[in-house]
Parts: C-alpha cells; structure tokens; sequence
C-alpha cells in the first residue's frame, strides 16, 4: 500500500525520472541501499522502484510505528522498526534477514539517519554505519545502489521550512531523480565492505545528478 500511494502522490509534486545502469538487477533477496537526505525521499525511492515493479520491505526508524495510520500501514507491509539505542536494536537485522530469506527486497539507509542539514542544496552521501555490511554479511545478498538527488528541493528540512517547501512543490514541480546501479558483493571487514557500499551508492548519487544533463556513459535505461 505504502509503494502504492507513494507511485500516486509523488508525480503529483514534482517530475520523477528514473535511470539504471545496463547491468542493473533487482533480484529477489537482494539488498536496496539508498542515500538518505529528506523527509521525503523515502517516498521517492517507493515510487521509483514501484515503477520498477518493486515493492520492498523497507528499514525505517521504529518511531514511524507510533504514527496513526502509518504505523498499521507499516506493520501490514511487514517493514523493519530500526530501534536505535535499545536493547532490541539487534533484532531488526534478524527481521531483515528473514525478509531476505522470504525473497522479497529490503530497503535500507546506510546513513542511518538525516543528515542535519535544511537546505536544498546536493551533498554526496555522508557515511554510513556497518548495519548494512552486518547484514550482507550475515545473508550473502547481494547490494544493489541506489542514489537520488531532488529529495530536499521537495522537502528540504524539518519543521517550518519543510512543510513549507512541500507546500510549494505542486507549483515548482522540482525534478526528482533516482539512478540504480549495477549490484555488488561487499567483501572483506565490516569497514572495508562498508566503504565499499558508500562508493557504489556515491557512484549512483552522482549519476542521478547528471541525469538531467547530456546523457551519462553509465546509464542503461530510462523509465
């Protein structure tokens, strides 16, 4: 349902594109990293991979649950609580493994949070924690990169300015845009295959930024 609606509202604010790279696959298990710099970007990563025919199990901070409406949406879609700082932190690796083991998609934010930055301005994406290596670790699945850029120009914080921004959307219909890269096997310690996951998500980010330009080499295919 989640996937649904966002496929639904986000076109109604602004002009979403989506780009792969030629060898880009979205297989059953796989793990979908995106960078993470909005609000409103886990909408936009929904529709994007929505139009793909993707409906994932996303991991998203545990206080979504307390949100009328939204946290029975999320439970009846069998997403992730990330419970940070608690003594169930753990668990919501084991939950995304199940999911994989079940075949279906998890999305995951390797950030692990918003970067504490209100504006619309484009910055590559900041570190990651080692959650994401822990679990391609534990599974095997395979990371599939994801980047999107156009997130902050729809929402580009909390609070005031970012209702605000959202507000105005309809009218300035900002472009939003998603690139998926080709999937990769992080390998070797939890710092080495974490780096290695930042650079394959910086490489899409980037990608996605000049999709709007002359046509990137990398690119295999617009939806």
């Amino acid at each position: 349902m989640l996937s649904r609606t966002a496929a639904a509202l986000v076109p109604c604010f602004g002009r979403l594109t989506v780009t792969l790279d030629a060898d880009a696959e979205l297989a059953s298990g796989s793990i979908v990293v995106a960078n993470h710099t909005s609000l409103s970007d886990p909408a936009i990563v929904l529709a994007a991979l929505h139009r793909l025919g993707v409906e994932p199990v996303v991991m998203a901070a545990a206080g979504l649950w307390r949100v009328p409406l939204l946290g029975r949406a999320l439970t009846r879609g069998g997403h992730v609580p990330v419970r940070r700082a608690d003594p169930r932190a753990a668990s919501c690796l084991q939950d995304a493994a199940a999911a994989l083991a079940r075949g279906r998609l998890v999305l995951i934010y390797g950030e692990g949070g918003i970067p504490d930055f209100e504006c619309a301005t484009e910055t590559p994406p900041h570190p990651f924690r080692s959650g994401l290596a822990r679990l391609a670790a534990a599974t095997g699945a395979p990371v599939v990169p994801l980047g999107q850029t156009g997130a902050r120009r729809l929402m580009p914080g909390g609070g005031l300015s970012g209702l605000a921004g959202l507000a105005g959307a309809p009218l300035r219909r900002p472009a939003l845009r998603v690139h998926i890269g080709a999937p990769v096997r992080l390998t070797g310690d939890l710092p080495t295959a974490t780096g290695q996951a930042h650079r394959a998500v910086t490489a899409a980010w980037r990608t996605a930024m000049h999709a709007g330009r002359a046509p990137a080499p990398a690119v295999g295919a617009t939806v």
